[in-house]
């Protein structure tokens, strides 16, 4: 099963704070952990909402908010994507990760083909199938 790890903002990450080289030291060691294990399919911090943009949907109506935004509990700082044998093992895992001082991170399941059932027909897992083959081919 694929999770996602969301890490969430706090004020320093959206203050632009960047991390330590010890924090750094850390985290690096982590993924080096995750990587090896073959559990690390992708991962990233992200920039300060002050740098980003948001797009409301309405209709045919697109706004377009630029940041910051400003409730900071609903706002990420970074992400891994997992490959895991179950929720339990992400827990395991993430319990080993350097975080202090509050931080707080969320596990998400991400939905497989099989999730969606019949509503995904065979053209649209034939479509699905070829999109996965292309962005594979560009990495």
């Amino acid at each position: 099963m694929r999770v996602m790890v969301i890490v969430k903002a706090n004020k320093e990450s959206e203050a632009g704070v960047l991390p330590d080289t010890e924090i750094l030291t850390k985290m690096g060691k982590f993924n080096e952990q995750l990587v090896k294990a073959g559990v690390m399919l992708a991962g990233d911090g992200l920039q300060p909402s002050s740098k980003g943009k948001r797009v409301r949907f309405s209709g045919d109506k697109r706004t377009v908010i630029d940041g910051p935004f400003t409730e900071t509990k609903e706002l990420i700082a970074g992400y891994w994507i997992w490959q895991v044998r179950s929720m339990d093992e992400a827990v395991e895992w993430l319990k080993r990760a350097p975080f202090d001082g509050g931080i707080e991170v969320e596990i998400r399941s991400v939905f497989e083909a099989t999730d969606f059932g019949e509503n995904l027909t065979p053209e649209l897992k034939e479509r699905e199938q070829r999109l996965r083959e292309q962005l594979a081919q560009k990495k």
